[in-house]
Order: C-alpha cells, then structure tokens, then sequence
C-alpha cells in the first residue's frame, strides 16, 4: 500500500515543537492533530484489501459473462504508484546545507577568535584619557594622519576653497 509506505518516516515532533515560534503553536498542534489522526486511519486500514467474492457475485448477476468480464478486467487493472522523485533532490539540498552550516560556523569560530584578541587588545591599552598622539596612532593605526594626502591638514590648499 503506497500510503502505508509513505507514512513510514517518522516525524520527530519534538525537535519539529523546538522550532515552532510561540505565534504559530496553535497552528503547529492542528498540524500535529490531523496527522496523527490520519496515521491512526493508516494503521486501521488492512495491509491488503479484502479480496472480491466472484462466486457470489456470478450467482447474483443474472447476466451470463459478466462478472467474467469484470473479473478479468479487475485482474488486469494495474494501478499506478507514485514514483517518488523528490527524496533525492531533498537529501542533496540537505547535505549542501549540512556543508554550507559547517563552513558557516568555521567562519564564525575564526571571526569569534578575532574578535576576542580586539577585545583583549581593547582591556588591555592605556585608557583614552591618558593616551598621548603617539599611543593613539600605535593602537588605532587607521587614525594616523597620512601626508602624502593630506599635506596642508588641518588647512585646505587655496585651490579647494
């Protein structure tokens, strides 16, 4: 039974509960309530369909042949499954997000380490109070005056005004 296959993967609802902001609980719980009553349905079902009594029914149709013809007909209906084309896109997509996290939170360890040496450079200079323009210029390069382009600071050459 297609259905009964399809319903063999199970859902991990508390991992899925963990992920479902506080706004949306009621719809998450509808969600969790139709399918377990429609897994229930499933379990209730037969694993295959209750088989067709063609005896009884050629005593009680009152034309010869066909029940014949409907039995063979029945025999050879073949109904179609679907064929599932999505697992495997899903699991690539899935596998490219586990790398892509993975990188992600290698960036993030080595941008966390950055940022706790600034932090350490930071508790460890001299307080800003004290600083001369030396000690400015020798922690915060970035705030040195650059000559070569600006050469009159903090005046402007006539040709600006």
């Amino acid at each position: 039974m297609a259905g009964r296959r399809a319903a063999l993967k199970a859902i991990d609802w508390v991992a899925f509960a963990e992920r479902v902001p506080p706004n949306q609980r009621t719809m998450f719980n509808n969600l969790k309530t139709r399918s377990d009553a429609i897994s229930a349905k499933l379990a209730s079902l037969p694993e295959k369909p209750a088989a067709i009594d063609w005896s009884y029914y050629r005593s009680a149709v009152a034309k010869a042949g066909m029940v014949d013809e409907f039995e063979k007909k029945f025999s050879t209906l073949k109904v179609p499954e679907p064929v599932d084309t999505q697992t495997a896109l899903i699991n690539s997509q899935e596998a490219e997000a586990s790398t892509t996290a993975a990188a992600y939170m290698k960036a993030s360890k080595a941008r966390v380490t950055q940022y706790e040496q600034e932090l350490d450079k930071f508790k460890n200079m001299i307080p800003f109070d004290q600083m001369t323009i030396e000690d400015l210029n020798e922690t915060f390069p970035e705030t040195k005056l650059d000559k070569v382009k600006h050469p009159y600071w903090p005046h402007k050459p006539i040709a600006e005004l």
